[in-house]
């Protein structure tokens, strides 16, 4: 009886993720679902991301935290518009709780929409909120052990990104444990090493973000 409970509960999460991509592919934007462990970085790459792809490319942000606003605080002088989504409980963000946000926003103005989801490296990767790219970061302090250990993951990812890069050869974290582990894993998505503090892999991941919306919208 848990095991049905479980599965329609996310029957129902994956049609109004459905629902959710339409609309979102209807307003000619690229949304992403950006995943990882809490203090990853998610804030200060989207504080990096959303100047450099400029006023010509406008960006939104959804912010899943358990309490505050902090997070959006930051990104909203940055952001064309910021919507907070506040989980209590929650370890995740769901399917509804993003049509409620996209629901009252105006899609047409933007060409991005960054959802950024509550910290955490289980939950969040069984639910899918109707984005057309997952993005998984995992920052050098968290360890070189994390790809295995959350195969789920990093199964999904559309582009892993390696974050605070800087801190290599300071940190004991051996790269080439991380390349193996994903390699066993999902070979379809680049890794992109980058530092959000010293701009690192910044070009390369803007490059990227280009490449996808690109992508979508040729497929309307």
């Amino acid at each position: 009886m848990k095991i049905q409970m479980a599965e329609n509960v996310l029957k129902a999460n994956d049609a109004i993720a459905a629902t959710n991509r339409r609309i979102l592919q209807q307003a000619d934007l690229l949304a992403l679902n950006l995943m990882s462990a809490p203090g990853s970085g998610k804030t200060s790459l989207l504080e990096k991301t959303i100047p450099m792809l400029g006023p010509q490319y406008p960006s939104a942000v959804l912010v899943g935290d358990l309490q505050t606003t902090r997070d959006a605080e930051r990104l909203d002088p940055l952001a064309a518009e910021t919507v907070q989504i506040n989980t209590g409980t929650g370890c995740h963000l769901s399917a509804t709780q993003v049509a409620q946000a996209i629901g009252e926003m105006d899609l047409g103005r933007f060409a991005f929409l960054f959802i950024e989801n509550v910290g955490n490296m289980v939950c969040p990767a069984a639910f899918d909120l109707g984005e057309h790219r997952k993005v998984v970061l995992l920052s050098v302090p968290e360890g070189d052990d994390k790809v295995a250990k959350y195969y789920t993951l990093f199964q999904q990812a559309d582009v892993v990104l390696m974050t605070k890069v800087d801190l290599l050869g300071v940190l004991d974290f051996d790269l080439k444990r991380v390349r193996d582990d994903l390699a066993k894993l999902n070979t379809r998505a680049p890794l992109i090493m980058l530092s959000a503090r010293t701009g690192e892999g910044m070009g390369e991941w803007i490059d990227w973000l280009h490449q996808q919306r690109s992508a979508v919208i040729s497929r309307r």
